[in-house]
C-alpha cells in the first residue's frame, strides 16, 4: 500500500527498466493485468494499481471524476518514487484515463498503449437511453452493496462458479431482472484469468465497498467524460509536434465502425501511431489475447525508450 495524503492505494511494482503503468477498466482491479504484467516485468518495470474504492485500495472522499483520478495516479507515482516518463497501458475506461493523463502531464508519459479504449464522446452528451442505462447501473450497484452485506453476492458467485443457477436467478429478480446476466458475463471474463486470481476477485466483489465504488464511478461518468475530452484535446494538439507521444491502439474484433474510425484518427495524429485489430478478442483484449498486448508493449518500449 502506498499513502497518498490521508489514504492509501494498492500498488504492484515488479521488474526494472522503463516503467509500464497499467490502468484498469471502470470496475476492474490490478488482477485483470496479472498475466500480461507477469510477462512484461521481465523486460520493464511493470506497475499495476487499484483505483480508490476498488481492490485493496481505500475509498476516496472526492468524486471519481477524471481529474481527481488522474491526480491520484500522479500522486501515487510520486509517493512510490516511480520515475517518469512512463508507458501508460489502459483498458476501456482506463484507456480514456490514460489519454487524459497524457494530456495533463505530457512530460510524464513516454508512450500510450490503449486497449479498446472508451471514448469521452460516448458519454459526453448523454442520450435518454444512455441516461436510463446509467441510472440503472447506479441503482444496481447500490443494491449490490446491500446484497453483499447480506452475503447474497458471496453465495451467488460461489454457485455460479460451481455451475449452479437457482440463487443467481433469485438474485436477478432482486436486481431488476438483469443481475444474473451481468454476473454471468463477469464470471465468464474472470474464468479467463489465471485460476489463482479467482478467489481474490470473488473476495473483492463480496465487499459492499466495491459496489459503492462502482456507483461512485458511474455517477461521475458524464463529468469524467467532459474532463477527459478537454484533456484528450490537449493531447491531440501535441501529437503532431516533433517528439510527440507515440500511441498504439488495440481494438476488439467487435468494435463498431465509429469506434474504429475514431481510433484510427487518434493514431494518425501521432507520427508513430499504430492501430491494431485484435481479431480473436472481445472487449477484454488482455484476457483474450495477452500475447498481443505484451507484444504491443514490447514494441512501445523500443520506440519510447529514452535515449
Amino acid at each position: 500500500m502506498v499513502d497518498i495524503g490521508a489514504r492509501s492505494l494498492h500498488l504492484i511494482d515488479k521488474g526494472s527498466g522503463l516503467p509500464v503503468i497499467f490502468e484498469s477498466g471502470i470496475s476492474a482491479t490490478s488482477l485483470s493485468w496479472t498475466e500480461v504484467r507477469s510477462k512484461v516485468e521481465g523486460v520493464a518495470r511493470a506497475c499495476s494499481y487499484d483505483r480508490a474504492w476498488l481492490g485493496w485500495s481505500h475509498p476516496a472522499p472526492s468524486p471519481r471524476t477524471t481529474a481527481n483520478i488522474v491526480d491520484d495516479l500522479h500522486a501515487l507515482l510520486e509517493a512510490a518514487r516511480i520515475p517518469t516518463p512512463v508507458i501508460l497501458t489502459g483498458h476501456s475506461f482506463g484507456g480514456m484515463l490514460a489519454r487524459a493523463y497524457a494530456g495533463r502531464y505530457p512530460g510524464d508519459v513516454a508512450g500510450l498503449v490503449l486497449l479498446d479504449p472508451l471514448s469521452p464522446g460516448e458519454w459526453l452528451t448523454v442520450s435518454p437511453a444512455h441516461a436510463r442505462m446509467l441510472r440503472l447501473g447506479i441503482k444496481l450497484s447500490r443494491r449490490g452493496a446491500w446484497l453483499a452485506r447480506l452475503g447474497v453476492v458471496r453465495a451467488s458467485l460461489a454457485l455460479l462458479i460451481a455451475g449452479g443457477r437457482r440463487v443467481p436467478q433469485w438474485m436477478a429478480k432482486l436486481t431488476g431482472g438483469s443481475g444474473e446476466s451481468v454476473i454471468t458475463r463477469l464470471v465468464g471474463e474472470v474464468r479467463k484469468m489465471p485460476p489463482e486470481t479467482w478467489p481474490m476477485v470473488r473476495a473483492h466483489w463480496c465487499l459492499p465497498r466495491t459496489f459503492q465504488g462502482l456507483a461512485a464511478y458511474l455517477e461521475s461518468l458524464p463529468a469524467s467524460s467532459a474532463e477527459a475530452a478537454m484533456l484528450a484535446a490537449t493531447l491531440d494538439e501535441r501529437l503532431g509536434q516533433p517528439g510527440a507521444i507515440p500511441v498504439t491502439v488495440l481494438s476488439a474484433a467487435n468494435a463498431t465502425p465509429q469506434q474504429l474510425q475514431e481510433r484510427e484518427a487518434w493514431t494518425r495524429r501521432s507520427p508513430r501511431g499504430r492501430h491494431i485489430i485484435a481479431r480473436k478478442s472481445g472487449h477484454w483484449i488482455q484476457l483474450d489475447e495477452p500475447e498481443l498486448v505484451v507484444q504491443a508493449i514490447q514494441e512501445m518500449l523500443g520506440i519510447a525508450k529514452p535515449s
